[in-house]
């Protein structure tokens, strides 16, 4: 029987590379021979990793702040596009599967152009640009949740709900089989996403120290830029709390492992990550994300009562009060818990297998 093959497109950021390489891992072990697509940001991450076909691709977001600038990213997209062309036809795919991010958007044009199946993924609770712009091609759209936003009804019959493509060792962790033990201490990660988060080094240590100096015990393990690191542990060592701070890691788990509260941005990859290990969370929405969809999955957690949403603009006024009050009402930390508890990825990937063995026993 010969292996089909199928190439993965997605962003560059970490919220899309590292779900895209679990679900090149798994189509691996499905015997599909599987090559991965991404930008100059996205490779950095991925290049250590000798298992999977790595093709770097260049790419550039539409901008739109001036009339030079819109000129040059549309040149760069259609060179893009003419680049994917060639990859496309020397290297053809049976499928193509688009994880979202304007460096997937190229990758999928030319599959439209040389007329291969594709299909998109949202993960978002408000379809991104380069999605909604691929959508009247594409063969299906996976989404992670039916409440997701910004899709045409002429386009809901290719909507199909799949849950969030998480790291497979998270959803096969075990993390949170022993609650009564995590809340002794505030056991506090921060993460800013990939790229780190400014305010979030610039604002909370302060905030941190305020809680240690109303005789609470806090230990805060920190995600942030090489560049804060310095200035961050000397702050902490200065104020007398104990810490770890990291720029970036692949074992995000093992920090998952030591914390009992996550303050983060609303990016929809790590949300996702933290309801199936089963952690309280803070989520604060990047102000200036596209079409301010951080806010929209903050939004949508809270309400599901998986986590707490609190914009940037209180983080001074309002956050340790907040943090405060999680840890003191065990009732809301045990809400949290059980409402997640309620939600699981587990199947994921076998349902991902399905709707693509499906695909390809369609008539063309």
């Amino acid at each position: 029987m010969i292996k089909k093959k199928i190439l993965i497109a997605t962003g560059g950021t970490g919220g899309h590379v590292f779900p895209a390489y679990s679900l090149a891992n798994y189509l691996i072990n499905k015997n599909y021979i599987v090559d991965l697509t991404t930008d100059a940001r996205g490779f950095k991450y991925l290049k250590d990793y000798e298992n999977i076909n790595l093709i770097k691709i260049y790419s550039s977001p539409l901008k739109k702040k001036n009339i030079f600038n819109f000129l040059l990213s549309i040149f760069k997209i259609f060179f893009s596009i003419l680049n994917s062309l060639i990859i496309l036809t020397f290297n053809r795919p049976s499928l193509i599967f688009g994880m979202g991010g304007y460096s997937s958007f190229p990758v999928c044009i030319a599959a439209s152009i040389l007329r291969i199946k594709f299909i998109i993924y949202e993960n978002n609770l408000i379809i991104g640009k380069a999605n909604r712009y691929l959508l009247p091609f594409a063969n299906k759209i996976f989404v992670s949740y039916k409440e997701l936003e910004g899709i045409a009804d002429k386009y809901k019959n290719k909507v199909f709900e799949i849950g969030n493509i998480i790291r497979e060792e998270i959803i096969n962790s075990n993390i949170n089989s022993d609650q009564s033990r995590r809340f002794d201490n505030l056991n506090i990660l921060v993460l800013g996403g990939s790229q780190g988060a400014k305010v979030f080094a610039d604002d909370m240590p302060q905030i941190f120290k305020k809680i240690k100096n109303s005789n609470h015990s806090i230990k805060i393990y920190q995600q942030c830029r090489e560049e804060q690191i310095n200035v961050l542990s000397n702050f902490y060592k200065e104020a007398g709390i104990s810490h770890e701070l990291f720029n970036f890691t692949d074992k995000i788990i093992e920090y998952y492992q030591k914390a009992n509260l996550v303050i983060t941005r609303s990016g929809a990859s790590v949300l996702g990550e933290l309801i199936n290990v089963k952690i309280p969370f803070i989520s604060i929405p990047l102000p200036s994300s596209a079409d301010n969809h951080q806010y929209k999955n903050a939004e949508f957690y809270m309400k599901k009562g998986y986590g707490y949403l609190l914009q940037e603009k209180d983080i001074k006024y309002k956050l340790q009060d907040l943090i405060v009050s999680i840890f003191k009402d065990g009732k809301r930390i045990k809400n949290a818990i059980s409402n997640q508890s309620q939600y699981s990825d587990k199947d994921i990937f076998k349902i991902l297998n399905n709707q693509i063995e499906e695909i390809f026993n369609e008539k063309n």
